[in-house]
C-alpha cells in the first residue's frame, strides 16, 4: 500500500528545464527553516543533477509551508 500525502501538506513546486514536479517537502526532508542551499541541494539529488544547476533559481515561500523554485525571470 503506498501512502498518501495530504494535499494540504507543505510541497515543492520545482520547474527545470521545462518540465515541473510537485514534491512533497517531507520525500526532500526540507522545510520552511530551511535554508536556500538546503533546499537546492535536496532537489539536486532528487533530480539527479550537479547542485550548480540549480544555484540560479529563486526559491519562493509561500505561507502554507510549501516552496516553489524556478529559473529567475529576466524581462527586457
Amino acid at each position: 500500500m503506498t501512502d498518501v500525502i495530504p494535499r494540504d501538506a507543505p510541497w515543492v513546486h520545482v520547474r527545470f528545464e521545462g518540465r515541473s514536479w510537485d514534491v512533497p517537502c517531507s520525500d526532500l526532508d526540507v522545510g520552511t527553516l530551511s535554508s536556500d542551499e538546503q533546499v537546492r541541494a535536496a532537489l539536486a539529488a532528487y533530480l539527479h543533477v550537479e547542485p550548480r544547476k540549480l544555484a540560479a533559481y529563486v526559491i519562493e515561500r509561500h505561507t502554507n509551508g510549501s516552496l516553489t523554485v524556478r529559473p529567475e525571470a529576466v524581462f527586457g
